[in-house]
């Protein structure tokens, strides 16, 4: 689809990856119109017609997840859907595949080309670990990982409360430079693109590229916060 994103980074040549947008599927408001998440009450057929269109553009298997915003990093199987928040493969043609609606699509591969994996970062999973468990998962070493942050809600639209920031700093308090105080007493506007990199950066991954996207601000992408009756978009990763 011409309008879809392709991320912006130094992958190997073998490395392919995408990031859908609303446009260019079948489904009806408020899902208009390429909605792939098969767990927001839009029409099932709508969803179905939707995945096959993604599968045929980019000739690929999309191996697709249950999200649950935890921890849990599964091997990507086309033929199974997991209960998991990230995926890793080695194989050619298999899709590492996140749908998002605000929450942080993160991609990863290794310098060599040989494996790839996607994990969903909502700022639970992100608190709890999701970023480093998938690190760990690709099993080499961090300064051979690459990372590409694909879009989610913006600084300026993430309010949050004093929980959320108390979760990520009472284990790494570097992570306070990713909070400033919001005009509502008491509250935050979190950095959740800061908090991957610092997060990422305490394991040892520094090659992070992407970011500044705001799905709440940005109508080509689905937003919980803006509508939470809405569809998801997917960003995924493969080796050619």
């Amino acid at each position: 689809m011409t309008d879809w994103l392709i991320p912006d980074w130094p992958a190997p040549a073998g490395v392919k990856s995408c990031v859908t947008t609303r446009a260019g599927g079948v489904s009806q408001a408020s899902f208009d119109s390429f909605n792939l998440g098969d767990h927001v009450d839009d029409n099932p057929e709508s969803v179905a017609a939707n995945r096959q269109r993604l599968t045929s553009s980019l000739n690929i298997q999309p191996a697709w997840l249950r999200q649950v915003h935890g921890v849990v990093v599964a091997h990507a199987d086309p033929l199974c859907v997991v209960e998991a928040d990230a995926s890793w493969t080695m194989t050619p043609g298999v899709a590492c595949t996140i749908m998002t609606a605000d929450c942080l699509p993160a991609l990863f591969c290794d310098r060599a080309g040989s494996r790839v994996a996607a994990a969903h970062a909502g700022w639970r999973g992100l608190a709890a670990g999701v970023l480093e468990a998938t690190v760990d998962r690709l099993a080499v070493p961090a300064n051979d990982i690459l990372v590409w942050l694909g879009p989610a809600i913006g600084p300026q639209a993430f309010e949050v409360g004093p929980e959320v920031r108390e979760a990520f700093i009472s284990t790494h308090p570097e992570t306070a430079l990713a909070f400033v105080p919001s005009l509502n007493a008491g509250r935050f506007m979190a950095d959740i693109y800061a908090l991957a990199r610092l997060r990422l950066a305490a394991c040892g991954v520094t090659a992070v590229y992407g970011g500044g996207f705001c799905t709440v601000n940005d109508p080509r992408f689905y937003s919980y916060r803006r509508s939470a009756r809405t569809g998801r978009f997917a960003s995924l990763v493969w080796i050619d």
